[in-house]
């Protein structure tokens, strides 16, 4: 019988989310999604010497903002728990000490000098068949020596007995069959006295064990570790719901080789975390996808597509499109390059196509911060619809909208030179009584009466419209500009325009 599909996004709290984690659960629930699965969250905080206060709860917050919903988990519950491996002791124990019993596991006593002595003295030493009988070990003390340093409180740790000169395949659904030779295998460490604690390797074969996952879907780096699972799940004797595996390709740096970081998100001017994270120890602050203005679906699609694609040219793809479409025989087997300004047009398309109130409910509290709070929401959702094509980020709606708000008290030089030639003010002056003998004061109404004036006049229609807009936005940038006036009103239109012409001087 097909067993239901299970997966299991298991990130530790040793920090911010990495955004190449953020892509592997979202990976991990399209596929969970699309055939009708179950995903779990799963905390890994055995490693207690890594352990950074809120990371749990920034992992937690970074999701439900992406809108990534797990089915069980630390805060959701569930049969399989508890979530949080370091809650979970008393399980892991069992199965150290039924590895040991079994003989597929050794205690090991060696101090952190000792091993080091041993690196000095071996080139490129571990700890493996040719080395183990040579070191302080179950295996090479009797068994009255190992019950009187463990009764002494001696600290110690237990390894996994790899046998050597096997080949162990690895069946991966990216990459297909990956055979590696168990000698260049160590004898990993699967659990340590110290905290009472099982290292990843131990937890999370027991753990993806009886929680029934049936696909564990992680980043390419850990494909070296695969190969020791698959023995480990041999020596339970479970390889018959052993789970299939998946690595997924790297995210690669924007610019040159190798792994994304933060120091390139840093050297670049780019967040490589979903929300902004405030270090405890340090107080340092790194930017944050939604601080920096980004939309949960366009950052979702963005990350889709790394590594990943449709099997057509299609790029602008919702959840529920993603979900349809998903499936790893589109997944590469090369790393992605990050392409951060691709992720500014994902955000772009996705501003355009939210409808304007929707956007400017976005906008209102950046108007508060500039002293515009009380701004009738209908005017701000209007003037949102005319600058929004131009825009990545709500923040830049202030920079491409604030003269409908604020009257310019400066005029760009280069606009003035070129635009303000003399005798303007004399033509702006006329304007001005052309705009109070308009009644109906819209767009469509005022730019026939406004256009026929210059016509009628024989001015030249680019100058005097120019030096219009010069005076009214302050430079010559800006929607239709009869557009504008609407909004701004007749009293407020020739306003500005009497200010350009008391202030504006034209160039030397």
């Amino acid at each position: 019988m097909e067993r239901k599909v299970r997966v299991r996004f298991a990130p530790s709290p040793t920090g911010p989310l990495h955004i190449g984690g953020v892509r592997t659960a979202l990976y991990n629930y399209l596929f969970a999604r699309r055939h009708g699965g179950e995903m779990i969250l799963r905390i890994e905080d055995t490693d207690s010497n890594r352990f950074v206060p809120g990371a749990e709860d920034y992992i937690n917050e970074a999701f439900k903002w992406l809108g990534i919903k797990f089915d069980e988990g630390v805060r959701e519950g569930g049969k399989y728990g508890p979530y949080r491996q370091s809650e979970r002791r008393d399980i892991y124990r069992k199965y150290v000490n039924q590895l040991i019993e079994s003989g597929r596991a050794y205690i090991a006593f060696d101090t952190p000098e000792e091993l080091e002595a041993k690196r000095v003295e071996i080139a490129n030493f571990q700890y493996d068949a040719r080395t183990r009988s040579s070191m302080r070990n179950s295996l090479t003390l009797s068994e009255e020596e190992v019950k009187s340093l463990i009764d002494g409180g001696e600290k110690y740790v237990v390894r996994f007995l790899v046998e050597p000169d096997r080949d162990v395949v690895v069946n991966d659904l990216i990459r297909g069959e990956v055979t590696i030779n168990s000698s260049i295998l160590d004898d990993k460490v699967l659990y340590k006295s110290a905290d009472d604690l099982p290292t990843y390797h131990l937890a999370n074969i027991v753990d993806d064990h009886l929680m029934e996952v049936t696909h564990v879907i992680r980043g390419e780096e850990w494909l070296p570790s695969a190969p020791l699972h698959v023995l480990l799940y041999e020596a339970f004797g479970w390889a018959d719901t052993m789970p299939q595996f998946v690595h997924l390709p790297l995210l690669l740096k924007p610019d040159g080789k190798g792994k994304l970081s933060k120091r390139d998100g840093d050297r670049l001017g780019f967040p490589v975390f979903p929300l902004q994270w405030t270090d405890p120890k340090t107080g340092d602050i790194s930017s944050g996808y939604r601080e920096s203005g980004y939309l949960p679906e366009a950052v979702i699609n963005f990350l889709a597509l790394l590594g990943w694609n449709p099997g057509t040219d299609e790029e602008i793809l919702s959840l529920d499109d993603l979900i349809s479409k998903f499936s790893f025989e589109h997944c590469s087997k090369s790393g992605a390059k990050f392409d951060f300004e691709k992720g500014k047009w994902f955000n772009h398309k996705y501003l355009q196509e939210m409808n304007d109130e929707q956007l400017s409910e976005l906008y209102m509290p950046i108007l508060a911060e500039h002293g515009h709070g009380d701004a009738d929401a209908a005017t701000v959702a209007k003037i949102v619809g005319m600058v929004k094509s131009r825009i990545n980020f709500v923040k830049d709606l202030w920079e491409q909208s604030k003269f409908f708000f604020e009257a310019p008290t400066t005029y760009a030089e280069k606009d003035v030179r070129k635009r303000w030639k003399e005798g303007m003010a004399t033509t702006m002056a006329e304007l001005i009584e052309v705009l109070r003998g308009i009644d109906d004061f819209s767009s469509a109404a005022a730019e026939p009466i406004v256009l026929g004036w210059i016509a009628e006049r024989g001015y030249h229609l680019g100058n005097v419209m120019n030096a219009f807009r010069l005076t009214v936005v302050g430079e010559c940038k800006g929607p239709h500009m009869f557009d504008i006036t609407e909004v701004l009103g007749r009293e407020e239109t020739i306003r500005r325009i009497q200010a350009g012409i008391d202030n504006i001087k034209p160039a030397e």
